[in-house]
């Protein structure tokens, strides 16, 4: 008997369906009109968002939270176009992510249709991969290999194009069980040649260091990580995309490293003989002056993307594959680096590494002076949210100072617990990022550490978390300014402070009230804590707390641009 035909918008959402969707992130427009007539009887959360670009960044947090692909659908034209920022910010950081975009009908295509926009030719630099799909019948392998490729190898953002006539149009319901892309073969497993050279550099090694990024949270290898790290004892740093990789309260544990990094991971990295490099990409604001990074070190690089290897530093033994199983036959091929003698002789070597590492974590440790009558220091306020919290808490944050002093003085001991915008440095993502995470985990603290200036970029999706009853906590570090710019000005421009001084701005409190939001401010020091306390008291809509901070604080440590890693200005 034949089966019985669906419209291609019915097929859409079965496939979700099938694909273990829960929530979709969006918002309507004539050329998904059939799918959204689907979904008013679907059972799929769907969340209304303010902007498209909300849209993505909910997707994108909610996907950073749970590991899952965060998906959107948006309408054709600007609805599309909208989402470009959010999609290039998943492709950086390398986040699972599958959008859905409305099109004009095929026949309509290239004739300057209204809401017609080549949505395809405009991401094609910024996703993993994109359709356009042209004919029913494609639909279901095409949305089942765009959940592939968005979530194997190294994920990333896919882009399905869909016309309004192939939603309309019927077919069968048959979604296919497996995918089939013989040009598209993702290495997991490790070379175990190369594994064992990297044990027996690791072995011989008496200043090593483990440089740990993204891939390792991505890869679910956090645990593989700590294990790994601790058995041989060598102090870890991670990159801004890898707190939370390795637990930030651990002995071994040095900070993050890189341009605002710790003195003591710095200094490490520029003196270590073999920096192990694990699921990171090498980027330059980790690297400073590329051709002094590391000098002395030999490079072992453990990455799932081979273009990724060798790509910004050329390092010494290069091993393609997912970065957990890797991990894993690493700790259990030390015996064959050498065997039981030849780690009891490496561990020996490591005591004085580990005197001089603690040393540097002595000389210059991070941080402020507050003062209990005078302004309030940034920094203050993030020690306070994770005194509050108990460090169990989800952050997310904006672009900027805030996003460094985030990742300073909060201790993530968990992955999946920081989520920040690292290779795009997108402002507006925090927020929006924050309500997909809060979504994802109703029960959990999460809170948006801002800026005043980012905060505003997305500020209409207060209107959402009010909506959905999002209990999101957003932390504003107010200092009137564009700080992190102006800090640059400040170091390199002569104190030129060319408009990065906000000398207009809302009440964020009563701005938090229009929207049907808790509204709370801080002016001085004494007030931060009984802000944040009354704040997480608030369960059902977003809280915007308003901290008046000392406009002229700085992030240090930093490393000048161009300059290597051991040159940084400290306060």
């Amino acid at each position: 008997m034949k089966k019985t035909e669906k419209t291609g918008a019915a097929i859409f959402i079965e496939c979700l369906i099938k694909e273990g969707v829960d929530t979709v992130f969006g918002f309507p427009g004539g050329a998904v009109l059939p799918i959204y007539d689907v979904l008013y009887d679907a059972p799929l959360n769907h969340i209304l968002v303010r902007h498209e670009q909300g849209a993505v960044h909910m997707a994108d947090g909610y996907a950073r939270a749970t590991g899952r692909p965060g998906v959107v659908i948006v309408t054709s034209g600007p609805g599309a176009t909208n989402t470009v920022t959010g999609i290039a910010t998943a492709y950086m950081d390398s986040i699972p992510m599958v959008v859905f975009t409305g099109q004009v009908p095929t026949a309509l295509i290239g004739n300057d249709a209204f809401q017609e926009a080549d949505i395809v030719g405009i991401t094609r630099p910024c996703t993993k991969h994109n359709y356009l799909v042209k004919d029913i019948k494609d639909l279901q392998r095409i949305i089942k290999e765009a959940f592939y490729i968005a979530t194997t190898g190294r994920p990333g953002p896919v882009l399905v194009d869909m016309p309004k006539d192939v939603l309309n149009a019927k077919t069968e319901l048959n979604y296919p069980d497996k995918v089939e892309l013989g040009s598209y073969q993702p290495t997991y497993k490790g070379h175990s040649g190369q594994i064992k050279k990297a044990m027996d550099l690791i072995l011989a090694s008496k200043r090593p260091v483990v440089y740990a990024g993204g891939g390792v949270i991505l890869s679910g290898a956090a645990e593989e990580l700590r294990h790994f790290a601790v058995k041989l004892g060598i102090p870890t740093t991670t990159t801004l995309m890898g707190l939370g990789g390795f637990p930030g309260t651990h002995p071994l544990f040095m900070g993050m490293l890189g341009m605002h990094g710790t003195y003591c991971a710095n200094m490490a990295v520029m003196n270590t003989d073999c920096l192990i490099a694990i699921g990171a990409r090498f980027d330059d604001r980790v690297t400073g002056k590329i051709d002094e990074f590391a000098p002395y070190a030999k490079i072992i690089h453990v990455d799932i993307d081979p273009t990724s290897i060798s790509k910004n530093v050329k390092v010494d033994v290069p091993i393609v594959g997912d970065v957990k199983g890797v991990l894993k036959e690493m700790t259990r091929g030390m015996s064959l680096g050498g065997g039981g003698g030849a780690f009891n002789s490496y561990k020996k070597e490591l005591e004085g590494w580990h005197k001089q590492v603690n040393a540097w974590a002595n000389t210059h440790t991070l941080s402020y002076k507050q003062d209990a009558g005078g302004k309030i220091k940034p920094q203050f306020v993030v020690e306070k949210i994770y005194e509050a919290t108990k460090g169990d808490a989800i952050i997310t944050t904006e672009v900027g100072q805030n996003q460094m002093w985030a990742a300073q003085f909060f201790k993530y001991d968990r992955p999946r617990t920081f989520l920040t915008s690292g290779g795009l440095g997108t402002m507006g993502f925090g927020f929006p990022a924050a309500i997909g995470a809060q979504i994802a985990f109703p029960k959990k603290t999460v809170f948006g550490i801002a800026g005043d200036g980012s905060i505003q970029m997305n500020i209409q999706e207060l209107a959402t978390a009010v909506q959905y009853k999002v209990p999101v906590k957003i932390a504003i570090l107010n200092n009137m300014m564009l700080g992190m710019v102006r800090q640059w000005q400040e170091f390199f421009y002569d104190k030129r402070y060319s408009h990065t001084c906000v000398s207009v701005a809302p009440d964020f409190v009563k701005l938090a009230e229009a929207y049907g939001a808790v509204g709370l401010r801080a002016t001085r020091p004494g007030e931060v804590v009984p802000v944040i306390k009354e704040a997480m008291k608030v369960k059902d809509r977003p809280v915007i707390m308003d901290f008046k901070v000392d406009p002229f604080e700085n992030v240090y440590p930093m490393v000048p641009s161009g300059q290597p890693l051991n040159k940084m200005l400290i306060v």
